[in-house]
């Protein structure tokens, strides 16, 4: 296909908020999930589709009937509602309670010692969080963790939106009474950048971005809707300005309006495509503590072919970044940052730099850039390279 033709297809290469339309966002949420269409779902809840644990175990064991319930799966994430739901997806009780134990244990010690980060998107002090909770569950209680991720609803679900070497994150989440709401927000990689950032990522990015994470949740307690569950809006993982659209008003004042909430008994799995609207809710109570476990699991191709030392390569060239910039050749100073800095925030250890004010910590390439503006001295410069360096280990 030539340029000309390119043109001529109406394909769009550049999202612009501006550009969107509100009036076929609508559209498009606007779907009824019919349980005729989703033969392997037990029922339909408020348009998402709830599956059974005891169907996901005895799945696991069979080649044809593991490949099918994936296969559903896929269209569920990729094209239908967006989110599913795995009633006692953890059958074992004794399992989760000893992983509450020990994320109590943790909170509480974070609250003495007063670390702990805040949330992406909620409000500071509305909720406990324990960043990196999968490494701190497997170095505290090897068995436990073991015991713990040895789920086949995990896995089948991971292996069926990312295919195998995907790789597990989890984040624990307390909501503590009265903790409020979210906004309503889509999820990595995009959804934890600005507007004006995501638009400088091209329209195909945009499509990409949701099939390289899936976005998990394990309740470590009964939630019912008072303690305010997570809400989704099915089927809006489906509209491709999305990512730059879904902060405006409009939108959310759409999504307030017509957003599912399931509640959630211990045990419970979810799992959503990260391009979905969602957003935790408000914990309406007096005296229960919300508790999950976030899993955000990973595609193994977001990585490239070599490892790179970025530090030594930046402060090799640091004296020429400086040259750039006091000759006025910004250009040529963008394009080096550009070609050696680290430009993506994550992954992090979030809690040597928690979310503060906004979502992302800054990147390398932020830090480079800042310094070589300041005229910081090539000594200090690597003195930086090497904390920053620091704050990334676990």
């Amino acid at each position: 296909m030539s340029t000309a033709d390119l043109h001529q297809s109406g394909r769009q290469h550049w999202l612009d908020a501006e550009t969107d339309d509100f009036e076929a966002f609508k559209q498009s949420v606007s779907r009824t999930t019919r349980q005729a269409d989703w033969p392997l779902a037990q029922r339909v809840d408020q348009n998402a589709l709830i599956y059974s644990g005891d169907q996901v175990r005895a799945a696991a064991n069979n080649q044809r009937d593991r490949r099918a319930l994936q296969s559903e799966w896929i269209e569920v994430l990729a094209n239908g509602p967006g989110v599913l739901v795995i009633t006692a997806a953890f059958n074992n009780p004794a399992v989760l309670e000893r992983a509450n134990t020990l994320f109590s244990d943790i909170i509480e010690q974070q609250r003495i010692d007063a670390t702990g980060g805040g949330d992406h998107f909620a409000k500071p002090g509305a909720n406990d969080r324990i960043w990196n909770a999968f490494e701190k569950h497997c170095l505290a209680d090897p068995q436990g963790f073991c015991d713990y991720y040895d789920n086949p609803a995990i896995a089948l679900a991971s292996d069926a939106w990312l295919g195998r070497g995907y790789q597990i994150t989890a984040q624990v989440n307390r909501v503590n009474p009265g903790g409020s709401a979210q906004r309503a927000h889509r999820d990595y990689h995009l959804g934890f950048m600005s507007a004006a950032q995501m638009s400088e990522f091209p329209a195909h990015i945009h499509r990409l971005s949701p099939v390289l994470t899936l976005q998990g949740a394990i309740a470590h307690c009964d939630m019912p809707l008072e303690t305010g569950p997570t809400l989704y809006l099915p089927y809006s993982q489906n509209y491709e300005f999305g990512y730059l659209a879904y902060q405006r008003e409009e939108y959310q004042q759409y999504f307030n309006e017509h957003r599912s909430q399931l509640a959630l008994k211990t045990g419970d799995a979810v799992f959503f495509n990260p391009a979905l609207m969602h957003a935790a809710g408000t914990n309406k109570t007096t005296d229960q503590f919300r508790l999950a476990n976030l899993l955000q699991v990973s595609s193994a191709f977001g990585r490239a072919m070599e490892t790179v030392n970025r530090s030594r390569m930046l402060a090799t060239i640091y004296p020429q970044l400086q040259l750039a910039s006091q000759q006025g050749q910004k250009p040529r100073l963008n394009r080096l940052i550009a070609a050696a800095a680290e430009g993506y925030p994550f992954p992090a250890n979030l809690d040597n730099v928690p979310p503060g004010d906004s979502i992302a910590p800054l990147t390398q390439a932020d830090h480079v850039a800042a310094c070589v503006a300041e005229g910081m001295e090539l000594g200090q410069f690597t003195d930086l390279l090497a904390r920053l360096d620091g704050d990334r280990l676990a």
